[in-house]
């Protein structure tokens, strides 16, 4: 039985496109031209977003080529098996037998043949173009004369035939499909071939259709993102304004936070940097304004009498002697009581440690007696423990003794002791005396710096003594500054003629710290 010679692989052919690759310039040199890091944040979205654009789309494009490339060598595989079908099993319909040559079983397979759009057909025989497609077939390969006589030259080919040929019309994928009956039939072949420019033109055109697409929503996006990010990004404006208003002399700027995110703890923190900076600032002028102020007096004092000394005069000598060395000493006190205030800021102005309160009023107890004869008492000793500063508590209950021994009589009542609030937040630590009191007006400045109990300014006059900042007004002020430090606070509960008592009130609780350090016990009242 006649059969057609059997399709050997098609011969190798190598596509090599070359995809357009997006470039992109280079970001540094562009984020230093636009500055802005809302520009940069938008210039680098863009740039990721357009090359994630581009990469997508153009694997696309090649995944629908390949597969239309798939497409057209199975409709030459199939066109290749109906060929061979009709040639084996076929039968000549003019006749009702066998096909007697392969010219009729080409003919034949032309007028049955239904091809797709771009697909277009021929039949040569004997080496000439013998058959053409029916005019039903819009791709007529007859009219490109270059296509034909590469297809005459591989008709000559004993084997079927699938390769790509490129003409100056078009590109084709094409097969050649010889059919030989027997040995005195003249050869012949059906050639089929693809136009595969139509194709890919088409998938290009989707392409950049979908790029167009992709562009607008991306200038849309990227318009629509420079606003959003200009609206995140409007806090980092005013603090930039901010810090450019901000000036030795105006320290009081602040930038308002809205939200909870990171950049508004960083604004946070940013208005936490300018509080230490006024905090700061404020600190170190009145310090120069003190020194200023309280320098000035015992300078001209000494300077004066050294002036009128006479120094042929012994006594006068000795006498001058003894008050600028009194006056030296006064000022060694005021220079060294307001570095201790100019250092209440700093963070190393406390060495914290667990410190039992019992063991604390004891010990002041014990340095307060040598201070006067007076009816000492402890009015509660908790079993406590916290975590402080143990010298500066010391320091500032030892200036509330003393301020108390300053304005008590022999034999009046002086008590301390420590109890914790029903809060269980606050530890108080007072001083308690039985004096003259203090006027009301004045409980509310006996705090402030070079102020005294009686409402006055201090004086160089007042009488030198061990206490801290005695007769310089700076004592209860410094106690203030511990109880800030250990972040407390200081009070102050007198009433005229029957006596004051004097707080300090320090947090039971440190956030930094393991609430397991605190030791609570009872808290009992104790008389010496």
């Amino acid at each position: 039985m006649p059969h057609p010679m059997p399709a050997e692989p098609a011969a190798s052919e190598t596509t090599a496109p070359s995809p357009a690759r997006a470039t992109a310039g280079d970001d540094r040199s562009l984020a230093t031209r636009l500055g802005t890091v809302r520009a940069r944040v938008i210039l680098a979205l863009t740039v990721l977003t357009a090359l994630t654009l581009v990469i997508t789309g153009a694997i696309d494009y090649f995944v629908d080529r390949r597969s239309l490339d798939d497409h057209w060598n199975t409709s030459l595989e199939r066109a290749y098996a109906e060929v061979h079908t009709l040639a084996t099993t076929g039968v000549d319909p003019a006749t009702g037998e066998p096909f007697a040559d392969a010219d009729s079983l080409v003919r034949l397979a032309l007028q049955r043949t239904v091809p797709e759009p771009d697909e277009g057909l021929v039949g040569i025989v004997a080496g000439d173009l013998r058959w053409l497609a029916p005019d039903s077939v819009p791709l007529r390969l007859e009219a490109d004369s270059e296509l034909i006589r590469q297809a005459l030259l591989l008709t000559q080919e004993p084997r079927s035939i699938r390769t790509t040929v490129t003409t100056s019309k078009t590109s084709y994928r094409l097969a050649v499909i010889p059919v030989s009956l027997d040995a005195n039939s003249p050869p012949a072949a059906l050639v089929v071939a693809f136009d595969q420019n139509p194709g890919y033109d088409e998938l290009l055109r989707h392409l950049l259709i979908r790029l167009a697409i992709g562009a607008l929503v991306l200038a849309i996006a990227a318009a629509v993102t420079w606003l959003i990010i200009g609206r995140i990004l409007s806090p980092l404006t005013t603090a930039r304004r901010t810090a450019e208003r901000i000036g030795g002399s105006d320290l009081t700027q602040r930038i308002p936070v809205e939200g909870n995110d990171d950049l508004a703890r960083l604004l946070e923190t940013f208005n936490s940097m300018l509080d230490r900076l006024e905090q700061a600032f404020a600190s170190q002028r009145e310090l120069l304004d003190d020194v200023s102020h309280e320098l000035r007096t015992p300078l001209t004092i000494v300077q004066g009498h050294l002036e009128l000394m006479d120094a042929d005069d012994p006594d006068d000598v000795l006498a001058t002697r003894d008050l600028v060395l009194d006056e030296l000493s006064r000022m060694e006190r005021l220079v060294a009581d307001l570095i201790t205030l100019a250092k209440a800021d700093r963070p190393d102005f406390l060495h914290r440690a667990p410190t039992p309160i019992d063991e604390l009023l004891d010990d002041v107890l014990d340095k307060s007696r040598p201070l006067g004869d007076r009816d000492w008492q402890i009015d509660a000793r908790p079993q406590l423990t916290l975590d402080v500063d143990q010298q500066r508590l010391t320091q500032a209950l030892i200036q509330f003794v003393g301020n108390s021994v300053k304005h008590t009589e022999v034999g009046d009542t002086i008590a301390l002791g420590a109890e914790l609030d029903p809060s269980a937040k606050h530890v108080h630590l007072w001083v308690r005396d039985s004096g003259a009191g203090i006027p009301p007006e004045q409980q509310e400045r006996i705090f402030g710096r070079f102020e005294q109990a009686d409402g006055s300014q201090s004086n160089t006059d007042a009488v030198s003594g061990p206490l801290i900042g005695m007769g310089l007004g700076l004592g209860l002020s410094i106690v203030a500054s511990i109880a800030r430090a250990h972040g407390g606070h200081v009070t102050v509960d007198s009433t005229l003629g029957e006596g004051s008592t004097f707080t300090l009130v320090l947090p039971a609780l440190r956030p930094d710290l393991d609430p397991h350090i605190y030791q609570l016990g009872t808290l009992t009242p104790e008389q010496p």
